[in-house]
């Protein structure tokens, strides 16, 4: 199913020479006109007779059935839509009308002075105004629904789906091949409420930038392990659940004032994250079954210590070389929830 995607080659992929393509490609278009049809009933130059033989009728069903193949990838021709970066992709949603107004993320409200110095005191900063704008698309992102008739969005699916599994071939929209890659069922959509488009956008971040894409892979294949493995997209969605609450808990206003950056900040904090969960998850065992105190435990360290995340992301990208442990050579889940608990690092 996923070959029959592969006779259209993406646009971004290097062209071969003319002979080459005469070379590889076999003929396949002509079928659909008629030519191999005609050749399955020639016999040493003999015109072919009058009607449709069995063989053609067959060979005619075997064709509508690959360009119906074809026609569920996205594509308007038939064909796998090219991969797309993930500059092209955010612009694509910056000039966009979201079916969800980015003008539903209120600014807060002016308060009084002493009301502004108890807050310094005693929570995060405020986002600076110049940034909001830019809070409120990625908010707006989390909200948008996977549209089929979308040609970005199944471009964003495909990219993904190539980059986890190094397939030069596209695949069909709905089928088993998703759940392969961790998510629930053949409909990534169903698995995006919540996060929308913008879980999908903090996957292609991970798998597209050369930094983070050898991690990605390699927590892609821890998934896969034989007793430790887990879905990796579903996973992924959690992980921009989370990044979406700190955003808006004003958890992240802080380190996003100091970047004068918002979606960049939180790719980042994605991406340490899963970095942060994927060395719990290896060092502790981890496995579906308690997957849940290991989110927890992810929530915690995301909002109390985003800064702290971001640096064991730095520091693994930058040497190349694994964190430092966590402190305790096990997790105490019963009092993970215990706002007095230690993260990483707090000591």
């Amino acid at each position: 199913m996923t070959g029959a995607a592969g006779w259209e080659r993406p646009e971004e992929w290097p062209q071969e020479r003319p002979e080459e393509q005469q070379r590889v490609v076999p003929p396949i278009p002509a079928l659909g006109q008629g030519g191999v049809l005609q050749e399955l009933v020639l016999a040493d130059g003999q015109p072919p007779a009058p009607g449709i033989s069995e063989e053609q009728r067959q060979a005619q069903e075997e064709w509508e059935a690959l360009e119906e193949i074809q026609s569920g990838l996205g594509g308007t021709s038939g064909a796998a839509p090219p991969p797309i970066s993930f500059s092209e992709a955010l612009q694509h949603f910056q000039s966009a009308e979201l079916p969800c107004s980015r003008g539903s993320a209120r600014a807060p409200a002016r308060r009084g002075f002493l009301a502004a110095l108890l807050r310094c005191l005693r929570g995060p900063p405020r986002l600076r105004p110049q940034l909001r704008g830019e809070r409120e698309l990625a908010l707006a992102m989390a909200q948008c629904a996977l549209d089929d008739s979308e040609r970005v969005h199944m471009r964003i699916l495909q990219t993904i789906y190539r980059q986890l599994t190094r397939s030069r071939l596209g695949c069909p929209r709905y089928g088993a091949h998703w759940e392969e890659l961790g998510f629930q069922g053949a409909d990534p959509g169903t698995d995006l409420r919540g996060t929308g488009m913008l879980g999908l956008m903090q996957i292609l971040f991970f798998v597209l930038d050369s930094r983070t894409l050898p991690l990605a892979r390699e927590i892609f294949q821890l998934s896969h392990h034989e007793t430790q493995n887990f879905p990796f997209c579903i996973m992924s969605v959690n992980i921009t659940r989370i990044v979406i609450q700190a955003l808006q808990e004003e958890r992240l206003s802080r380190e996003c004032n100091r970047r004068q950056q918002v979606i960049a900040v939180l790719n980042d904090l994605y991406a340490a994250a899963f970095l942060r969960l994927s060395r719990l998850w290896e060092q502790q065992h981890g496995t579906v079954a308690n997957a849940g105190f290991f989110l927890k435990e992810l929530e915690l360290s995301t909002k109390k210590k985003p800064r702290q995340l971001l640096k064991s992301l730095e520091a693994y990208l930058s040497r190349g070389l694994r964190p430092p442990s966590p402190p305790s050579s096990q997790i105490h889940f019963s009092s993970i929830c215990d706002p007095g608990v230690q993260l990483e690092g707090d000591a």
